[in-house]
């Protein structure tokens, strides 16, 4: 167990424990299910039904914290609806398009009056009670709209609260925590500061303008019903990553993860450094169990969509009332109905235009090819390609230029066919120096019946950061004239915009940002913009980022976000770019889905079959 999970476990191990049993509570224990674990299901699913929190029991029934004394945290928000609500959702929505995701896209539109405090399981109610007691007392003074005045900073935008109206708000903050301290013997801390309502936080700085013109489209005086909240997360998962499970996974081997699509996954990112690539170690919120996931199984998701809302108190101008909200699915907090398929993509809101790019990433052999005997080629099993290609320094050089594998062949004449099928058009082919990329943009002109009249344009400067090449060394390509020899549809008379002598092993992050800039602006401008047609670039995981986003006007990640998004790249990971004007685009959807399969094991007949 580690240190803080240890010191988690003995700071509320030996509180004192109620003793008078709700109704709910009394359910569960005629059913029975221990004190302890029942009052744990009925906070995990905010005190709603019997039913909820029977459901909530049996799927964690293999969870191995399920005794753990742990308790959930808590946090009063105040939360706009109405008409307001729906501003701010769009403003939301047209933000991310724009500008990308912030801070501000973790969690819905709100102010904070209690930050996130621990209260037991088992005096939760006592919560709720003050939530409705207090509001109750406030219901008269409360303001029936609140003044909004807009603030923007270089890595900030949002609503300052009217001093007025925001003393309002503190005494109300003020009064709960008072009472919850006493009552529930817990240690809420309420907001005494300049109450706020954030728009959009840490974002780049260049993003400023645009998230102000959005922001004033926002009309603050809009009719709004403000929500008192009082809202539940796992506090052991607080500073981990959240992803949601976009397709269904069924465990191989016994050390992996079982998901559902639409589940929650808990992923805490100094653990991952030893997992396997493609690979992530991850906790299931709807189970509580703990394995490994292909994580292009997953995409990012928001850090309040585990949230739980308990209770609220609507403060209305006509009337006041208290609510369960017992319709409200757990996890949609913000009243936004996503889609697990299509939250990826960036809306496509133009026609498709004259000139336009896409890249795909390669699907190579695991590894490097091991399998050499007495300095020949064996075939380890059928995902092996069946021959290598000559080259005049033998097989060798293939330990680190491998070339594509038998489902990669496949798999890229299948998205070759679904473009063909989409009537895509190829006026243009770039690839990496990589066999494998070479290989993957030959059987893509294959499914799109272009491989006798299209060429392959090889360019070095599309090869990957070169830091995360094994070998420290640039490896030995093969040359254009062996490739022409071995079938492949080269450009022979294309002269790269970086040579091969160029590439430098082991460059810094800034150097490889600084390469991929330059050759895709290269690469653009050597393609005339007018007439119809496509500029297909073949590369690695890391040119999605790398490549597109100079090309859309964004800044380089930092290196270390930089590595966790090409980790989520899948074999054939497609981005696709359209320009609007000259020199400039922007991100659509590609015109076909991403290929998706699961793994398959090794199978050994007499395993099970003869022997024991």
């Amino acid at each position: 167990m580690a240190v803080a999970e240890t010191q988690l476990y003995a700071k509320v191990a030996n509180k004192h424990r109620s003793k008078s049993p709700s109704v709910l509570l009394e359910s569960l224990l005629a059913k029975g299910f221990t004190a302890h674990i029942a009052q744990k299901a009925l906070a995990a699913t905010g005190q709603k039904t019997i039913e909820d929190a029977a459901k909530w029991l049996h799927s964690h029934c293999n969870d191995p914290s399920l005794d753990d004394p742990i308790p959930q945290e808590y946090a009063l928000y105040l939360c706009p609806t109405g008409r307001l609500h729906d501003h701010l959702q769009e403003f939301w929505k047209e933000s991310k398009r724009q500008c990308g995701k912030n801070r501000a896209h973790e969690i819905f539109p709100h102010i904070t009056l209690c930050d996130f405090f621990t209260c037991e399981d088992q005096k939760v109610e006592l919560l709720y009670d003050t939530l409705k007691r207090v509001g109750d007392s406030f219901s008269q003074s409360f303001p029936p709209s609140i003044s909004l005045s807009l603030h923007s900073s270089t890595s900030y935008l949002g609503f300052f609260i009217g001093e007025s109206h925001a003393n309002i708000l503190k005494e109300f903050a003020l009064a709960f925590s008072s009472e919850a301290s006493a009552l529930a013997d817990c240690h809420v801390k309420p907001c005494l500061k300049q109450l706020h309502l954030t728009l959009a936080h840490k974002f780049y700085p260049h993003h400023q303008k645009t998230l102000e013109q959005l922001a004033k489209c926002i009309n603050p005086g809009e009719t709004c019903q403000w929500v008192a909240a009082l809202y539940s997360r796992d506090m052991r998962f607080v500073h981990y990553q959240t992803l949601r499970a976009l397709f269904q996974y069924k465990p191989q081997n016994i050390d992996e993860l079982m998901i559902n699509a639409g589940d929650f996954i808990y992923v805490d990112p100094t653990q991952q450094s030893d997992v396997s690539e493609g690979w992530v170690i991850g906790t299931s919120h709807r189970t509580g169990c703990r394995g490994f996931l292909p994580e292009n199984y997953t995409e990012r998701a928001n850090e309040s969509d585990t949230w739980v809302k308990h209770r609220e108190y609507v403060f209305a101008i006509a009337s006041r009332f208290f609510t369960q909200s017992e319709n409200e699915p757990n996890v949609k907090v913000n009243g936004e109905v996503r889609n697990p398929s299509t939250s990826r993509s960036i809306t496509n809101v133009l026609s498709v235009q004259n000139a336009t790019l896409r890249r795909a990433a390669a699907s190579f052999c695991s590894g490097k090819i091991s399998h050499l005997v007495a300095g020949k080629y064996y075939r380890a099993d059928l995902n092996f390609p069946s021959t290598l290609p000559k080259r005049k320094d033998g097989v060798k050089h293939f330990e680190c230029d491998p070339p594509l594998s038998s489902c990669g062949i496949f798999q890229s004449r299948l998205i070759g066919e679904a473009l063909l099928d989409q009537e895509v058009t190829v006026s243009y082919v770039y690839s990496s120096p990589a066999l494998r990329c070479i290989q993957t943009a030959q059987h893509v002109l294959q499914g799109l019946k272009l491989d006798q009249k299209a060429k392959i344009r090889v360019e070095p400067g599309l090869f990957e950061w070169t830091k995360w090449e094994a070998s420290k060394v640039i490896p030995n390509f093969m040359t254009v004239t062996e490739l022409a020899a071995a079938s492949y549809k080269v450009d022979t008379a294309y002269r790269g915009n970086f040579p091969l002598s160029s590439l430098v092993p082991s460059e810094s992050y800034e150097e490889y940002v600084s390469r991929s800039s330059a050759v895709i602006k290269q690469i653009i401008t050597a393609c005339p913009s007018k007439g119809k047609g496509v500029i297909l670039i073949v590369g690695h995981g890391s040119s999605l980022a790398s490549f597109t986003r100079p090309l859309i006007g964004l800044p380089a990640r930092d290196s270390s976000d930089f590595a966790q998004v090409v980790r989520k790249i899948p074999s054939l990971g497609m981005c696709f770019c359209e320009e609007l004007k000259e020199n400039k685009w922007q991100m659509v959807n590609p015109p076909v889905k991403t290929l998706t399969h699961g793994a398959n094991a090794a199978f050994n007949w007499r395993n099970g079959i003869v022997e024991d």
